[in-house]
């Protein structure tokens, strides 16, 4: 993925060696979009309204917290919202599946995993959307569904569409797959309900979100118990960080804003993780994310800590995103 990223994130001869490539890949993505409007295509609509979080470019861009966000701002409307997931990772043999305490990251992926443990909302997992919704609606009484991902999945309509980008990497050198990162062109923004720059600057950027570290958890050694401890604690120490995400570096750099110092283990997007990741043989804590922590929970020690994330919405969005919330109500 790095190397991807030095082709993607700048204009350079093997990028634009690909631009006719790129050019035939968005002219498809505009031809697919619009025989779905002009319904040569057949897609779904639910019985529900479907609040579609996604982004326009390969890679992760902070969807997560900004869904476990929206499933808290929609219950305190006394809303009963509901997720659906393809679940990437998750290796279940059976499709669709609803997340539950018995379930594993293993099983239907780390990220609906997290959802469920701090949502306690319905989730289903599986690579069909429609079935998915099917399995939401016949054992929950969810009144509205956000789908994680699946921005261009055109066969399943939707009400509101929200876009994360990463406000440090953008959109690279803009090309479309496979000369750039852009799954369809920017202009497609133009036609979405939000976009929300995640790691912006709130002062210099209205439509931002930051992503904020409120606590740390840990898991007891023998009694297994959660237990809590500030953040702060760890100011002047050295961590190792573990993270396997899409951006593992916005999670080190939130760490060493707090003066830790940190000795960086950056793993792919949906690692799965072994025993031995977190074997470093010395004295210091290991801080993760929460998306990472869930995939380790029976192998965590007590100087392991799951770093729990929340968002912080600039005023002018959130005011649009209330608006859009209300809408649906």
């Amino acid at each position: 993925m790095k190397r991807l990223d030095h082709y993607w994130y700048s204009i350079n001869f093997i990028s634009l060696l690909l631009l006719p490539l790129s050019g035939v890949f968005c002219l498809l993505a505009h031809l697919r979009l619009l025989l779905y409007k002009i319904k040569f295509l057949k897609s779904y609509k639910a019985p529900v309204p479907v609040i579609v979080i996604g982004n326009i470019s390969v890679g992760g861009t902070g969807k997560t917290p900004l869904i476990i966000e929206l499933v808290k701002q929609l219950q305190s409307k006394g809303k009963t919202p509901g997720v659906i997931s393809r679940g990437y990772g998750g290796k279940s043999n059976a499709w669709p599946q609803l997340v539950s305490a018995q379930t594993t990251a293993q099983q239907v992926g780390d990220e609906p995993q997290l959802i469920f443990q701090r949502c306690q909302c319905a989730v289903a997992v599986g690579p069909n959307r429609q079935q998915s919704i099917a399995l939401l609606l016949s054992r929950s009484n969810c009144d509205i569904i956000l789908s994680d991902d699946g921005l261009q999945h055109y066969a399943l309509q939707r009400e509101i569409e929200i876009v994360v980008v990463d406000a440090q990497r953008r959109f690279g050198n803009r090309f479309c797959l496979p000369a750039g990162p852009l799954r369809e062109p920017c202009s497609r923004l133009e036609t979405v309900d939000l976009v929300l720059f995640n790691g912006g600057n709130k002062q210099q950027m209205s439509f931002a979100m930051e992503a904020v570290q409120c606590n740390v958890v840990g898991r007891g050694v023998t009694e297994k118990e959660i237990v809590g401890r500030v953040l702060s604690s760890f100011s002047g120490q050295t961590v190792h960080a573990v993270a396997g995400i899409g951006h593992p570096q916005r999670f080190f750099n939130m760490l060493k804003c707090h003066d830790i110092a940190v000795i960086e283990h950056a793993f792919s997007d949906h690692h799965t993780y072994c025993e031995s990741d977190l074997n470093f043989n010395d004295d210091f804590s290991v801080l993760m994310t929460e998306k990472d922590a869930v995939k380790c929970r029976d192998f965590l020690l007590s100087d392991h800590w799951a770093v729990a994330i929340e968002i912080v919405i600039s005023a002018p969005a959130q005011q649009q995103l209330t608006q859009i919330l209300n809408s649906l109500a």
